[in-house]
């Protein structure tokens, strides 16, 4: 499926989950075939109250590697690492959204209740390290889906990777919208202050009536100004993502949002608009005709202006703050806001890599190569 195809959909959503962020389970670019759902009233779960539930699934995932590196002049990182994919917190503007295509599933509702956790990223990031040639980069965590999302209270797969780059030092930054971070303190405190660990948190709105629809089962505003304040009374920088601005939906708030963190202790700023690559653009759209059906026309050509005319543009330069008028007076009003509170105008700290204090990890567990020995043959069927 083509991206010509892609903006052909119907933005008329199928059904609202209680909790989800999408309202279909649009199928993926790369499927062959179409099929569309339908439903007879059997098999569907309700809650109490008889609204619908959508049941999340999460399948461990025996990974082959575990950072990802890029070369993006837009981004302040070069590695990254991510222990899950698909995120249940269920944010209809989310990037990562199209990589479930990859998997033959939809990155509508499947990325949001179909979730595969890599259960042996520690491990991985250990063999990694441990390299003789491995020249340690600042790894940015939780950048494609939050490492944070509901299931890693359970799974703790975020907190094992801490343990190792704690364990070699080794610098890092995190970036979720998620309270669960306040879990790790412990952890990521004694890496802050020998400065190789700082975070970011992901504030998109302060009404959490619009959060709890753009962003269902993240945590609210309110508690995530909390997270930011415990943090920085840890002693760990943290800076705040204002991301993504979407048109007449949270730009009206960008000045009230940082001035919000900065109240809560953020020391930088960062900021993207909506970005809507492949299957987000109708996703987005259905969306919008479920929750703002009164100026869903005047988002999308208000996007449109952003993006010369186009849904989206991927060029570097662009991707992240769109051009022309309106994206000149989104530059303006943020990095006014961020000078006059005194806040970093980047998140810079994620670029920042002292490798002085780096040591290989001297225990390699020998589950590592059997795993990816597994891995490789199961590639041959």
């Amino acid at each position: 499926m083509n991206r010509a195809n892609l903006s052909e959909v119907q933005p008329q959503p199928m059904h609202l989950y209680k909790g989800r962020g999408a309202t279909s389970n649009l199928q993926g670019r790369y499927e062959v075939y179409t099929r569309e759902r339908t439903y007879d009233g059997w098999h569907i779960d309700r809650d109490a109250s008889g609204e619908r539930q959508l049941k999340t699934e999460v399948v461990s995932e025996i990974a082959k590697s575990i950072l990802s590196r890029n070369s993006s002049p837009d981004i302040p990182f070069n590695v990254s690492l991510n222990p899950y994919r698909g995120c249940e917190h269920g944010c209809i503007y989310c990037f990562a959204r199209p990589s479930h295509s990859y998997l033959g599933l939809s990155p509508g509702l499947d990325f949001e209740s179909r979730i595969f956790a890599k259960v042996n990223a520690a491990d991985l990031l250990r063999r990694e390290l441990a390299k003789p040639g491995y020249v340690p980069e600042n790894i940015a965590i939780g950048v494609n889906t939050d490492a944070y999302q509901p299931c890693e209270r359970e799974r703790r797969i975020t907190r094992e990777v801490l343990e190792v780059l704690g364990e070699c030092n080794h610098p890092y930054g995190l970036i979720t919208k998620s309270a669960l971070i306040e879990r790790d303190i412990d952890l990521i405190a004694p890496m802050a202050e020998k400065g190789l660990a700082c975070a970011a948190i992901t504030l998109t709105t302060l009404d959490g009536e619009i959060s709890r629809t753009l962003e269902p089962r993240a945590a609210a505003p309110s508690r995530r100004l909390r997270a930011i304040r415990t943090l920085t009374e840890a002693g760990i920088p943290v800076s705040v993502s204002v991301a993504p601005i979407i048109p007449f939906i949270t730009d009206p708030e960008i000045e009230r949002i940082l001035e919000a963190a900065k109240d809560a202790g953020a020391v930088g700023a960062h900021y993207t608009v909506l970005r809507m690559p492949w299957e987000i653009s109708p996703l987005f759209q259905q969306w919008l005709h479920a929750h703002f059906p009164d100026r869903a026309q005047r988002v999308m050509n208000r996007i449109r202006d952003l993006r010369g005319g186009k849904e989206y543009d991927s060029e570097f330069g662009k991707r992240m703050t769109g051009e022309g008028i309106w994206a000149d007076l989104i530059r303006q009003r943020f990095s006014k806001t961020v000078k006059r509170l005194g806040m970093e105008g980047r998140m810079s700290r994620f670029n920042t890599t002292d490798s002085s204090q780096f040591r290989r990890p001297q225990v390699v567990p020998k589950s590592v190569v059997k795993q990816a020995s597994a891995a490789a043959q199961m590639d041959l069927f």
